[in-house]
This record gives structure tokens, C-alpha cells and sequence, in this order.
């Protein structure tokens, strides 16, 4: 069995938010993580800084995930600096909040781009070696509005994400034969940057008692609380987990019939 010192793991987006704990907890088991960021150099360096100073290994690598050159760049230098990728997280995503009444190509256009093309570009760039070494753990993040979370104007961001959890299983069926599993998480409303900035943002505090009230457990969800699945599932323990989706929101009511 692998051990977390022999990993090696790429996290998209992972200068923030959920993107940010995943990395972190990864790092704390003693994988060697990239983590990766579009705009945000700072946030990215303050966190291999921190990973860093408590023994780990860490690089940042700017790409933009819509771009598949920029991906295969960054897999490359990935694999040089620190060794061959046994571990995909699919993290990087972006927010468009809209309605067919004000629906703008170029918004949903960019935010399928990432969201989707993005899988596609990582899981290319990285499959070619899980599939030689026959190992590998790959996780992409969907959201709750793939499964039913109906909330007005998300409907174009709910399809990008919906689409991600078919790639997931079909991903899947095409690299089990390889040693290598592909499963999604569906986190449920989680406190980071994004969210803050989209639905709910002129009533913040409102917006968070609202939605806690939503969930069996009370409470909206935190970064940590998706990392913490994400870090099972490409456990080395989880090798026998494959073509799943695994929701991770608290327990909300307003789609099972309680609410």
C-alpha cells in the first residue's frame, strides 16, 4: 500500500477555500502537494510558506485550468520538483449567478471553461502516468446544486456541475481497469470567498442563519469539513471506492423532502 510520504498531489485552486484546507491537510499527512492558483500568487506563497515550515513539501504554480497547455505545464514542473502525481483534486471553480432573463454568454461560457474543461485538461495531464504506475486517486468537486438544490439563478452553474459528476463516472469506468479510482464530492453550502461574493452577498449574516437552519447539523459548512472527505478519498485506504459521489453538506433538509 502507498504511503502519504510516497504522494504527490495536485489541488486546482487551491490558494483559497476548500482548495486551501485540501492542500493543507495533505501536506499534514506528509503528501508533497502543487498548489495551484490563477490570480491569487500571494495567498498560494503564504501557504507553501506555511506547509513548509512544518516539514512539508510544496510548490505554487500559476495556471489557468480552462487553458490545457497551461495544465500540462503545470503537471511537468509538478513532476520534476516533486516526484510523479499519484493525486488529482479537481478544486478550481468559479461562481456565475444568473437567469435566462439575464443570462450573458461570456459569464457562463468562462465559468464552464473551469468548472468542466478543467476536469477534462487535469485528468488528461495526469493519466498517462496513474495509468503506467497503475495507481492513482483522483476527486472532483461538484456542488450540491448538481442534485437538486434549487435556488434562483443558479441553474447555469448547477449544469456545469452536474456535468462534472457524470465525467466522474464515466472517467471512472475508463481508468478502474488501470488502478485508478475517480470520485466526486458534493459540498453543500461552505463558508469561503466565493460564496461570500455570490448569492447572499448584501445580506452575509442572514444568508448564513438562513441556510444553517437548512442543514439536520445546524450549521453551514467550513473548508475543513470538505477537505476532511476529500483527504479519504484519495486515502490510499479508498482504493476500492470508485464512481461516486459523496455529499458533504450537513445533512440539508430543502431537497430530501424535510423542508
Amino acid at each position: 500500500m502507498m504511503e502519504w510520504r510516497d504522494q504527490v498531489a495536485v489541488v486546482t485552486g487551491s490558494a483559497r477555500g476548500i482548495g486551501r484546507a485540501t492542500a493543507r491537510q495533505l501536506a499534514q499527512r506528509g503528501a508533497a502537494v502543487c498548489v495551484n492558483y490563477a490570480a491569487r500568487a500571494d495567498a498560494a506563497e503564504a501557504l507553501i510558506a506555511e506547509i513548509a515550515a512544518t516539514g512539508g513539501r510544496a510548490i505554487a504554480v500559476a495556471a489557468d485550468v480552462a487553458e490545457a497547455a497551461a495544465v500540462e505545464t503545470m503537471v511537468a514542473r509538478t513532476e520534476a520538483e516533486l516526484g510523479p502525481v499519484t493525486i488529482l483534486v479537481n478544486n478550481a471553480g468559479v461562481f456565475w449567478q444568473g437567469t435566462l432573463d439575464t443570462y450573458d454568454r461570456k459569464q457562463v461560457s468562462r465559468m464552464r471553461q473551469v468548472n468542466v474543461d478543467g476536469v477534462i485538461h487535469a485528468t488528461r495531464a495526469v493519466m498517462g502516468g496513474m495509468r503506467a504506475r497503475r495507481y492513482g486517486r483522483i476527486v472532483n468537486v461538484s456542488s450540491v446544486a448538481a442534485i437538486g438544490t434549487a435556488l434562483p439563478g443558479n441553474a447555469f452553474y448547477a449544469a456545469t456541475k452536474a456535468e462534472v459528476v457524470i465525467l466522474t463516472r464515466r472517467f471512472a469506468m475508463e481508468l478502474g481497469p488501470h488502478g485508478v479510482t475517480v470520485n466526486a464530492v458534493a459540498p453543500g453550502f461552505v463558508r469561503t470567498d466565493m460564496t461570500k461574493g455570490g448569492r447572499g452577498a448584501t445580506d452575509w449574516q442572514g444568508t448564513q442563519e438562513r441556510l444553517a437552519a437548512r442543514a439536520m447539523m445546524g450549521r453551514i459548512g467550513e473548508p475543513e469539513d470538505i477537505a476532511n472527505a476529500v483527504v479519504f478519498l484519495v486515502s490510499p485506504e479508498s482504493g476500492w471506492i470508485t464512481a461516486q459521489m459523496l455529499t458533504v453538506d450537513g445533512g440539508r433538509m430543502d431537497y430530501i423532502g424535510h423542508g
